[in-house]
């Protein structure tokens, strides 16, 4: 078999004057894949043939390995967000994309979970060299991982945007909250939160936090149950003095009962 008979048998081969806004809507898989593949393709006629969710694994390949529109950012960040895209595709674009452009990655409902855990984690490692200006809209519009991240901001004004982020949950919040250095922004602003400060979960992370006023300690040990202050006094390492007064105040409760 001599060389253009292999490379027929290998990808159906598309006639010079084959429509390729046809073409692009075919349903055969080997006439999606010669789409893919052809140099003809435009940006537009890619991004469109992108939008299809039934695109077989083999076509996205030949479409990544396309010269004539992989060079496109829009193509290379639609590849990515494909569902169907193999792994080994999908992960070294991930690698060279922007803050932003991880950011609609970590977002877009059609993007496997494995796929938005790398965008996120990609985002979260370079938030020390990302602007102020650029840190502050990814707290709002972030996923809720990369949110959690920014809750210990050292900009206040960036840590309460990521505390209102939508994706927020208390979850995130308790988990920011227990690690301790760099949370005296956000003890304050919880303690003061009227949706979060309420939640049995974050209650629980701010009496455990040094940075806690004892007022609103006190607080939120009469509001806990007498079961999870048992379970903060031996489980966890507290300072002295928060210590002695929670083993108080459940001494004074268990009597009651």
């Amino acid at each position: 078999m001599n060389t253009r008979s292999a490379g027929a048998a290998k990808h159906k081969v598309l006639a010079p004057d084959s429509g390729l806004e046809r073409l692009v809507h075919e349903r055969s898989p080997e006439a999606l894949i010669a789409v893919a593949a052809d140099a003809r393709l435009t940006e537009d006629l890619a991004l469109a043939f992108l939008n299809r969710r039934d695109l077989p694994p083999k076509a996205l390949e030949e479409l990544h390995r396309n010269s004539s529109v992989a060079k496109h950012k829009k193509v290379r960040l639609a590849i990515v967000m494909h569902p169907r895209t193999p792994r080994h595709i999908s992960i070294p674009i991930i690698r060279h994309l922007y803050a932003f452009e991880l950011m609609y990655v970590a977002l877009f409902p059609a993007v496997p979970a494995d796929v938005k855990r790398m965008a996120e984690e990609g985002i979260i490692s370079r938030l020390k060299t990302i602007s102020s200006g650029e840190r502050y809209t990814l707290a709002k519009q972030s996923s809720g991982r990369v949110a959690a991240a920014l809750l210990l901001d050292k900009e206040e004004r960036i840590m309460i945007s990521a505390l209102a982020n939508p994706q927020m949950t208390e979850n995130w919040i308790a988990k920011a909250l227990r690690a301790g250095e760099g949370t005296e922004l956000l003890v304050a602003a919880v303690c003061g939160h009227d949706k979060w400060s309420r939640r049995l979960e974050v209650k629980t992370a701010l009496l455990i936090n040094k940075n806690t006023p004892l007022v609103r300690l006190a607080q939120f040990a009469d509001e806990l149950p007498v079961n999870v202050l048992k379970d903060v006094l031996y489980s966890t390492r507290l300072q002295p003095n928060v210590k002695s007064y929670l083993k108080a105040v459940v001494a004074k409760r268990v009597r009651r009962t």
